[in-house]
């Protein structure tokens, strides 16, 4: 550029002053040029903008909401048709302590299905929120439905179910002589199986259950009744004199048919109305010759696994139909072809039995969990458990929680 200037000066010959004058001013703007390019290459460069930030998860609602949303149309099951109706109309709903029902609702989220995975992030992160907190929270995200039959209108049935738990031993001896069976090794090779009749008669059938026994009980009734409830508990006296909790989890069946002992009883005249187990206990202590006929009257026989029982697994009782574990007094066993597996229920049942008005976890199913307005609440274990499960039988109505 000053080589350019220079060039273009005049065309007649410059004076040696007039040379020296233009080579003190080239000189100082070169001067000037390379201290500027200097300044610029040494300025310090700003850091570059950082990414833009990712959209924070919402939190949950916790405030009030209010009950005035959209419903939308009623749903139609294979068993059941769902109405939607308003939160009010759910019988005691501000008044459950559902924090309660909060560890059977994250239990479902350990094998949640499609519809309901999606919501399992906030019900973990609301396990420590109050009940307010929680019913805000599902009044945003659920709308309930109530549930109803397909036909006509009918009352629905609650009866309820529990963990027996006894004492046994590992081998038979005396006092304890009524055995329990994981399944045997030709089971998959009959269908059906032998009778429980066959069992105990048939040489053939006796010699394939040979060394099948998982644990011999006191009492053939307690052993009929575990196996009538699926599971139990067992205070395993060892061959080395210890003893250990253990649960013994249904494992299979016979594949025969379910007959009910309560109503055989019935049938030969030796027992009315208190078709309980106390009521049947106290029939049979009255009428020993009949024992026999009542065992065998039910073909079905079920066969278990043995599972150990650490502290925490102790303070649930067994895996339900969805493959978690089921939580006194918020899981019911429903009909799947109703409630889905791992639907949030309401639940309303009042009779001389209890008043219950809570929020449970539709986890399990049974051979007479059957319709739209069925369910079965599981009341824990134990003789206390027992006793309230033996006379549960009342009218219910029953809601869903569905996603918006």
């Amino acid at each position: 550029m000053v080589h350019h200037t220079i060039s273009n000066s005049s065309s007649s010959a410059p004076s040696a002053s007039s040379r020296i004058r233009v080579m003190k001013r080239a000189s100082r703007f070169l001067g000037a040029a390379l201290i500027v390019g200097m300044l610029a290459s040494c300025a310090v460069k700003p850091p570059p903008a950082p990414p833009p930030a990712l959209p924070a998860e919402p939190a949950p609602p916790t405030g009030p909401v209010a009950d005035s949303s959209p419903i939308g149309p009623a749903i139609q099951r294979a068993r059941s048709r769902w109405v939607p109706v308003r939160w009010a109309e759910l019988p005691g709903f501000e008044q459950d302590d559902t924090s309660d029902a909060w560890n059977a609702w994250i239990k479902s989220c350990e094998r949640p299905g499609p519809t309901f995975a999606p919501l399992c992030s906030e019900v973990r992160r609301l396990s420590l929120g109050t009940p307010d907190e929680q019913r805000n929270w599902m009044k945003a995200r659920l709308q309930p439905y109530r549930v109803e039959p397909l036909g006509a209108p009918s009352e629905g049935l609650l009866t309820s179910y529990f963990e027996p738990m006894f004492d046994g031993a590992r081998s038979a001896r005396p006092g304890f002589g009524a055995p329990l069976y994981r399944p045997p090794p030709t089971l998959a090779q009959r269908k059906p199986w032998y009778t429980r009749q066959e069992m105990e008669t048939l040489p053939e059938a006796r010699a394939q259950l040979a060394g099948s026994e998982i644990a011999f009980l006191a009492d053939p009734v307690d052993a009929l009744i575990l196996q009538i409830q699926g599971s139990g508990r067992v205070r395993m006296a060892e061959a080395d004199g210890s003893q250990r909790l253990v649960r013994l989890a249904f494992a299979g069946t016979n594949e025969q048919p379910y007959r009910s002992p309560g109503k055989w009883l019935i049938d030969q005249g030796l027992l009315r109305g208190d078709v309980t187990w106390p009521g049947i206990r106290g029939t049979l202590a009255a009428n020993p010759q009949a024992l026999q006929g009542f065992l065998w009257s039910n073909p079905r026989m079920v066969f278990f696994r043995e599972e150990p029982l650490s502290p925490l697994d102790a303070q649930f009782g067994p895996k339900g139909a969805q493959g978690v574990a089921l939580t006194p007094g918020r899981s019911i066993a429903v009909d799947p072809q109703s409630i889905p597996y791992g639907t949030p229920v309401w639940l309303s049942s009042q009779g001389p039995v209890a008043n219950l008005q809570r929020l449970v976890m539709a986890q399990d199913t049974g051979n007479a969990i059957v319709g739209a307005v069925r369910a079965d609440y599981f009341a824990g274990w134990g003789a206390e458990a027992g006793d309230f499960a033996g006379r549960m039988k009342q009218p219910l109505k029953l809601w869903v929680l569905w996603p918006r």
